[in-house]
């Protein structure tokens, strides 16, 4: 005799996992307050708009909630380009994060492809680099009251010797 199983606890765990990934996933605005900064700068220098993708997002959410308990400014070492950021003030928004990392546009010279006068500038060759179409971010609050945030790339970027556009 066979007995019939039911399906509703496998689907009830599919739903409540699916309920739990979504709660974490950035709305379309705040998608935009990180994309909008992204593709603006990108535009400047002829390079396409880059997408949001979710697992991208999800990497960079899982990393940027490993370093809560630090806040420390670590990268991941993980399969995609990275951009991290933080500040102590509640007003530290994703458009902060990645205004930090295109302000570096100044002291990168494309002649020679490299940062002028001892300053950085390989967080915004990673924002325009060409080959990045995927972008997922995220920002969280550390114990000691800051915000990290985590902008993670697919294709990654600033490969050493290679032009970012």
């Amino acid at each position: 005799m066979m007995m019939k199983t039911s399906k509703t606890p496998s689907l009830l765990i599919v739903a409540i996992s699916f309920l739990v990934i979504a709660s974490n996933a950035l709305n379309l605005t705040e998608q935009q307050e990180y994309l909008k900064p992204h593709n603006n700068a990108r535009s400047q220098v002829g390079v396409a708009n880059l997408v949001w993708d979710a697992a991208v997002e999800s990497y960079a959410l899982q990393y940027a909630n490993s370093r809560k308990s630090d806040c420390n400014l670590v990268h991941s070492n993980g399969p995609y380009g990275e951009n991290l950021a933080k500040g102590s003030s509640s007003t530290f928004s994703a458009t902060s994060a990645v205004n930090l990392w295109v302000n570096e546009k100044p002291y990168y010279n494309y002649t020679t492809n490299s940062c002028t006068g001892g300053k950085q500038c390989l967080h915004y060759t990673q924002v325009v680099w060409r080959d990045s179409a995927k972008l997922g971010c995220a920002r969280v609050q550390c114990t000691n009251g800051w915000w990290f945030v985590s902008c993670n790339y697919d294709t990654p970027g600033n490969y050493i010797g290679e032009y970012p556009y």
